[in-house]
């Protein structure tokens, strides 16, 4: 017959929550937040300019630096997304309304989906990425999309 015993520790309860930056609100937490992290990830506001972008992010998009792509919009000028058929032509514009990013910050919801970013070097194959979005709010109304990347 198996063994179980417990112990009871002290409870951790976390101090209260840490006071916002001056002028600071969610939208500007999750940029500040984005800029600095290690993974790949991209902030965009509610006209798809990008806001924060990290270096992991802009090395897997293929997007160059983080400061080249601020204020960019995502699409018109940062990231070249590709179908998934064999001459890998760049996709419409209606295609591109269903990318996650977008999903996200148009509908208020999760959105998840793959997406082929063209290779900006010569050489490199353009990579798959998952992309998983979740809308950032501000006040209770959409701000912008926060997305996370993870290749294929």
């Amino acid at each position: 017959m198996a063994h179980v015993e417990l112990s009871l520790s002290e409870v951790f309860a976390p101090t209260a929550r840490t006071p916002l930056e001056q002028g600071s609100d969610n939208f500007g937490q999750w940029s500040a937040t984005v800029a600095r992290a290690d993974e790949p990830c991209l902030l965009i506001d509610t006209d798809t300019r990008v806001v924060a972008v990290s270096a992991a992010g802009c090395e897997l998009l293929c997007l160059g630096r983080p400061d080249d792509v601020i204020g960019l919009p995502l699409l018109d000028g940062c990231l070249r997304l590709l179908d998934f058929t064999a001459h890998r032509g760049e996709l419409t514009e209606q295609e591109t309304d269903k990318i996650p990013p977008l999903l996200a910050l148009h509908s208020g919801r999760l959105a998840r989906g793959l997406l082929r970013v063209q290779a900006a070097t010569a050489g490199r194959t353009d990579p798959t990425v998952d992309a998983i979005s979740t809308p950032v709010l501000t006040g209770g109304q959409v701000a912008g999309s926060l997305t996370f990347f993870a290749e294929v």
